[in-house]
Formats: structure tokens, C-alpha cells, sequence
């Protein structure tokens, strides 16, 4: 099932934790003094909502909680960062212990300001490499400047989700591996009807749910800052040919506003009205919870999934994709931190405990060991994102100290630049690179 917080925009989250960090400084968990075999109770805090992911939150607490029969944990569920910033400033009794975020932007604020508690000082008591036990890629989303303020729950990892049915009538045998296949794939699934669709291969434009610049980017394998931590957004050619290949395809499919119109009949994403459910698009850039609910919203068609394609010179790293997930840490205010640990090792650590709940909810294991679980639940479907995450190349957004202020105005460059409004690419890479330096500056 998906996360709420997906519904919530980046600038509302990123927003919110701008206040959180500068709000919290705390202790690093190096000072932790409780002891963890005492009768305490625990409020830990995420953001899941759906009965099903709280049925699974609960399933998990309890298992804990049997194991470590002197730890109780209330548990407060659909809290949004807003709410979590709320009371992590406030403190006291009733402030959260043990925070489940989805904003892996703001790893970055949480750790350099020091509003969760450093890891670091837990793992090394417990005996726990990270680089044995996370893929590296969730580590890099996970921590900032050797800061372990957060570990990864669960993950999501991103990749082409179609209707199989609408390839076999196009003639189409296999998905598309390159770009350019892509491009060409696309056309053979569209058909036109007037000013609009009767249905479009794939919705290309960056406000098209999951379609994010830095989830097609990571086709690319950008890298994001130089060795000085500058923005490299304009050395980098990654950027600027991963802009001018979506640009072509809306152009392609089209045109920007001929799609905008068409995009703006889509249903919510989260229901049964999703435009891929309908029919309405052949083809989505979509995680791997995608698939399970097309099925419970009764979609009659088979439904295939695939890496998303890469560059064409690019080609012999097919199967990479963005990855991404949900974190969780310690607040660095609780008094209670060596109990908290306990559950943070607990739930993102336990074999069990993560292949559980990765099955409950259809996302991705977090940990090296739970991706090669017997016990984990593999369809056909999600095979193919449990490979994306094992792949290699699979890449991620690193953290930085401005959180992901510095994505929010890359993502800005990029609408800008399919709408038609920047023309010089290279030029508005060159402005937006100086903007970022600009804005981290200022967040150290």
C-alpha cells in the first residue's frame, strides 16, 4: 500500500522540518543514560494512516513488545511533520520518543542540527555495521557528514509499471530498455482523439504523480555536488541531457499544454480513478506499491513491470532506478534514549520484523537480509523493484544541510524548462547551481 506521505507537497514538508531543526538541538545519544531493562513506556510517532498499515505498525509493536516485555510503546499514527515538529519543540512527557518520517530530504537538517540523536555511539554498543546490513544507497539518504541521526524503514524503489494488454495490441513484445525505445513506445501507445487522448502511452511531464526530475534523473546517474560539496548541476552532463530528452518527448507525445490539459481529467492517485487504473495511460513511472493496487481497484488488463529505461549510451546499466523510503530515528530531547534504541534496532534491523512488515504494506525490505528472505513475498510484479533495489547503480538524492531545498529548485529548472520558459538550458543549470551553493551556505 502506498504512504500518505506522498499526498503532502516537498516545499510543505521541507517547510515544516526547516522549523523542526532549528528548533531542536539536543543531545548527540552519546550522553543516553536510561536503562532500557526498566519498566518505561515509549510514544513512538509515524505517518501511516491506512487500517491496513496500521494493522501492520500494531503487528510489529507487539512483536516487540513480547521480546522486550519491560518496554511499552504508545503508538500515534497520521502525524504529520507539521505535527512532529509541533511537538518535538513543545518536549515533555507527551512529545514523541521514536519519530517514523517519510521526508528523507531533510535527513540532512535532522542530523546537522541535531534534532534526532546520533546513531552512531547505539550502533557501535550494539555491534551493528551498517554497511553489512543496509544497501549503501539507503545509507547515503540516511545520514549527513557521518551523522547516522536516522535508519532506513522500509524502502521504495521507482520503475515502469504498464498495461500489457495495450503493448500486445500496439505490437509490442518486451518493455523498453533506452530512451529512445521509450520514446518510441510511448508514441505506438498514444492515441490521439481530438485535443486529447484516448489514451496516452505515458504521462511525460513532471507533475505527473510520481514523475518526479530526480526520479528520471536517476536514469542518468547524476551527481549532484563535487568533491567541495558545489553544486555540479552544471558540470555534470547528466542533467542537462536527462532535461533535454523529457523536453523531447513532450514534444513527442504532444506538446506541454496539450498534456497539462489532458492531465488535469486524472483522478486521485490513490484511488481507483488513477489514470493507469483507467486505462488512460498505458505506461507509469510508479513504485512498486503500484501494482497491488491497480489489482484491488479491479483493473481488467495484466499488468507488467520493468526498470525504467536508461540512456541510450547508458544501456549496459539497465535494471538501475531512484530509490527512496521512510526513516526512522530518535528524538535527541527524550530521556529514554537506550529503551528508544531498542525499538529503532528492533524495527529496522529484525530480519523478521522488516520482511513482515514489508509484506504487510508492499514496499521494498530495507535491509541486505530481508531482501533475500525466504519469507519475503514476491510476486512476478515485484520482483522487478526488489531487483531495481539490489541493482548496483541504483542511485538516490544525498542529503544535504539545506535539506531538499536543493531538489525543490532543481524541480523548479525543470518545470521551467518543459513549459518552454527556460530555452538555454545549460545557462538556467549555470543559475540554479549558484542558487543552490547560495541557499546551502546559508543553512550551515
Amino acid at each position: 500500500m502506498p504512504r500518505t506521505r506522498r499526498l503532502t507537497t516537498a516545499a510543505t514538508a521541507v517547510a515544516a522540518l526547516s522549523v523542526l531543526a532549528t528548533a531542536c538541538t539536543g543531545q548527540s545519544g552519546t550522553a543516553a543514560s536510561d536503562d532500557p531493562d526498566k519498566e518505561v513506556t515509549l510514544n513512538f510517532w509515524h505517518g501511516w494512516s491506512a487500517p491496513s498499515e496500521a494493522k501492520a505498525i500494531e503487528e510489529n509493536i507487539a512483536r516487540f513488545e513480547k521480546a522486550h516485555p519491560n518496554i511499552k510503546v504508545k503508538v500515534t499514527g497520521n502525524m504529520t511533520d507539521d505535527k512532529i515538529n509541533q511537538a518535538l519543540r513543545a518536549g515533555g512527557d507527551k512529545a514523541p520518543d521514536v519519530v517514523s518520517s517519510f521526508t528523507t530530504d531533510s535527513v540532512g537538517k535532522f542530523c546537522n542540527s541535531g534534532a534526532f540523536a546520533d546513531l552512531n555511539p547505539f550502533l557501535r554498543k550494539s555491534g551493528i555495521d551498517t554497511a553489512k546490513v543496509f544497501p549503501k544507497t539507503l545509507l547515503e539518504y540516511t545520514r549527513f557528514n557521518g551523522n547516522q541521526c536516522t535508519l532506513p524503514l522500509l524502502n521504495d524503489a521507482y520503475g515502469l509499471v504498464y498495461n500489457k494488454d495495450a503493448f500486445k495490441a500496439a505490437g509490442i513484445t518486451e518493455p523498453p530498455k533506452t530512451w529512445s525505445q521509450f520514446a518510441e513506445v510511448a508514441q505506438k501507445l498514444t492515441k490521439p482523439d481530438g485535443d486529447s487522448y484516448a489514451q496516452l502511452g505515458v504521462m511525460p511531464t513532471y507533475h505527473g504523480y510520481e514523475t518526479t526530475p530526480v526520479r528520471v534523473a536517476a536514469q542518468w546517474s547524476p551527481k549532484y555536488f563535487d568533491a567541495d560539496g558545489k553544486s555540479n548541476l552544471a558540470k555534470d552532463p547528466a542533467f542537462a541531457n536527462m532535461l533535454t530528452a523529457q523536453k523531447d518527448l513532450v514534444a513527442k507525445l504532444g506538446g506541454y499544454e496539450k498534456l497539462e490539459k489532458f492531465r488535469s481529467t486524472f483522478g486521485d492517485e490513490w484511488s481507483a480513478e488513477h489514470p493507469f487504473h483507467k486505462g488512460q495511460v498505458a505506461m507509469q513511472i510508479d513504485g512498486e506499491w503500484r501494482p497491488a493496487m491497480a489489482k484491488e481497484a479491479g483493473v481488467t488488463f495484466e499488468i507488467g513491470t520493468a526498470p525504467l529505461p536508461v540512456p541510450d549510451d547508458q544501456a549496459a546499466d539497465y535494471g538501475k532506478g531512484y530509490l527512496s523510503g521512510t526513516i526512522m530515528g530518535i528524538a535527541s530531547g527524550s530521556k529514554k534514549q537506550n529503551a528508544s534504541w531498542e525499538l529503532v534496532k528492533y524495527m529496522t534491523t529484525d530480519t523478521e520484523a522488516v520482511v513482515a512488515f514489508a509484506n504487510a504494506i508492499h514496499n521494498v525490505p530495507s535491509t541486505l537480509a530481508a531482501l533475500e528472505s525466504p519469507n519475503l513475498q514476491v510476486t512476478p510484479e515485484f520482483k522487478t523493484f526488489i531487483d531495481i533495489a539490489r541493482h548496483p547503480k541504483s542511485n538516490t538524492t544525498p542529503a544535504q544541510a539545506d535539506g531538499g531545498t536543493y531538489q525543490l529548485t532543481f524541480q523548479d529548472l525543470a518545470y521551467a524548462v518543459e513549459k518552454g520558459d527556460v530555452a538555454d538550458i545549460p545557462a538556467g543549470l549555470a543559475k540554479t547551481g549558484q542558487q543552490i551553493d547560495t541557499d546551502i551556505a546559508k543553512a550551515k
